[in-house]
């Protein structure tokens, strides 16, 4: 059991950011590494969670006209040549499928044979194959647009990996779009990115900037990349959604033509957008504490737990009949677009039991005693208020308040880190300030990753490249509420109309 003034985590946050995050994981049971390099298992309570952020996702696409679909998982080498700044943007990080079967060898080992003709990329990500399909679906500007959503795993063979931060598989969707116009992909483009944005913040009580990204940081063939950025706790940025205005780009390599309405051909306008489980490791680093994880209540696994404490078995028998009646009658009660998830947890574990929740990050904690049944009560503990402040409340007030006490919740959650977020955001014009705001172990700033600032840019990929190697900093986006404003670039000095948000960063 844990002790009064220890923490439930170790390391802490301040002690070791990154052990922190592994090991609020592993305290609450969301994922865990696979045998396979690079990959992770993701347990019971986190596929719960990304199937409640899924489900608000899919809801939110379809009510805009976005249908699911599914595609091919190997995609043919070819295909990822048709776009050349495609293909080298993923080349490095490519599986690649080169035989069709197994045969023992003269040793008797298991060897690779049969190999195919042309090999098979596995699904970085699904441009070229759906283009494939769009150049047969659409003939007549009467077939547009189209609009087509899938849900699936894709594999990025990276070679430093962290649980649903980078790993060498993931889960996300990826979203198709092709147009008639470069007015209604640039549109759709932006639509994207505000349901991104929504979800961040409505859904995680993640508070994010919308921005648009620069030349070097595009998705590799797109003629735009837009995305959400949040910050995280140790100050650094994390990239939680993104979508790309594909131009004609796309359609010209996989031979998507229309026939207008003028008769004439053309080539279609399209777009692709996705957003991955690492939006779970952005819930974690932005919400998490010392204790573990803290769960936003609109995307939680379950939102209130039932702990029914008793000494007897006469104890038990009347404490269980109270906790499965208010079990029942709980369940029935609706927040927001579902019905609560409730647990009832009646192990005999003592004081580790009520740790475990604390650590799994449920939103509300209950415990039931035969001293609360004899008032009609109950005892309530609230994950974002710590884990010392509970209040005893009568049975029926608890009920009543339910939805509203869970609003509060993931009210505080945003607000926290917005306020978070806020104060560790700089306007910087001085170039020895920026410089020792991201300067490694600085006094001023022991965390070493300084925080966002909103600093002017010249333009030039010259300062991107230098600031990138110099100080590990990045440009994360340039926000779309972007007021021009005349200055000078924090790295040359060189005039700049506008300021952009620069960090470290996942």
């Amino acid at each position: 059991m844990k002790k009064r003034g220890d923490s439930a985590i170790s390391p802490t946050r301040e002690e070791d950011y990154p052990q922190w995050y592994q090991q609020v994981i592993k305290a609450s049971g969301l994922a865990e590494r696979s045998a396979v390099r690079g990959c992770m298992v993701i347990r019971p309570w986190g596929y719960a969670l990304w199937e409640n952020i899924t489900s608000a996702l899919d809801a939110m696409f379809k009510a805009t006209g976005i249908q699911n679909a599914y595609f091919p998982l190997f995609i043919p080498l070819s295909f990822l040549e048709k776009e050349a700044e495609h293909v080298e943007g993923f080349a490095k990080e490519c599986a690649v499928v080169t035989h069709h079967r197994l045969e023992k060898g003269p040793d008797g080992d298991l060897v690779p044979a049969g190999r195919l003709q042309e090999p098979l990329v596995v699904r970085p990500t699904s441009e070229t194959i759906i283009g494939d399909s769009f150049s047969r679906w659409i003939s007549s500007y009467r077939d547009l647009p189209v609009l087509i959503n899938q849900w699936a795993n894709v594999v990025r063979w990276e070679l430093r990996t962290r649980i649903f931060l980078r790993t060498s598989e993931f889960l996300w969707q990826e979203g198709h779009t092709a147009h008639a116009t470069s007015g209604e992909a640039l549109e759709r483009t932006l639509l994207m990115l505000d349901i991104y944005a929504r979800l961040a913040e409505q859904y995680l009580a993640l508070p994010v900037i919308k921005g648009r990204k620069t030349a070097s940081e595009r998705f590799p063939g797109a003629v735009d990349t837009f995305s959400i950025e949040a910050m995280m706790q140790d100050r650094k940025a994390l990239q939680a959604g993104t979508s790309h205005f594909l131009g004609q780009n796309f359609a010209r390599a996989s031979g998507i033509k229309f026939q207008n309405a003028e008769e004439k051909e053309e080539y279609a306008w399209t777009t692709s957008w996705g957003a991955s489980t690492r939006m779970i490791g952005a819930l974690i680093m932005t919400h998490g504490d010392d204790d573990g994880i803290i769960l936003p209540p609109r995307v939680a696994s379950a939102h209130v737990v039932l702990l029914p404490i008793y000494r007897s078995a006469q104890d038990k028998s009347a404490v269980m009949t109270y906790t499965e009646s208010l079990a029942r009658e709980l369940k029935e009660i609706r927040y927001h677009e579902t019905l609560l998830r409730v647990q009832v947890d009646d192990r005999d574990t003592g004081g580790a039991r009520n740790w475990d929740w604390i650590k799994k990050g449920i939103p509300l904690r209950v415990e039931i005693g035969p001293r609360d049944i004899a008032q009609n009560a109950v005892y309530l503990g609230r994950r974002d208020k710590g884990n010392t402040d509970k209040i005893s409340i009568k049975r029926d007030a608890f009920v009543a308040k339910l939805p509203q006490l869970l609003d509060e919740v993931q009210k505080n959650l945003y607000e926290r880190a917005l306020t978070y977020r806020n104060a560790h955001t700089i306007t910087l014009d001085d170039r020895d300030g920026f410089y020792s705001l991201f300067t490694p172990n600085n006094a001023d700033h022991p965390e070493i990753h300084g925080g966002f600032a909103l600093s002017h840019w010249c333009g030039s990929s010259a300062c991107e490249v230098k600031l990138k190697e110099e100080l590990g900093v990045t440009i994360r986006c340039i926000p779309l509420e972007n007021p021009s404003e005349n200055g000078a670039c924090i790295c040359c000095g060189q005039p700049s109309k506008e300021r952009v948000v620069f960090a470290k960063a996942y």
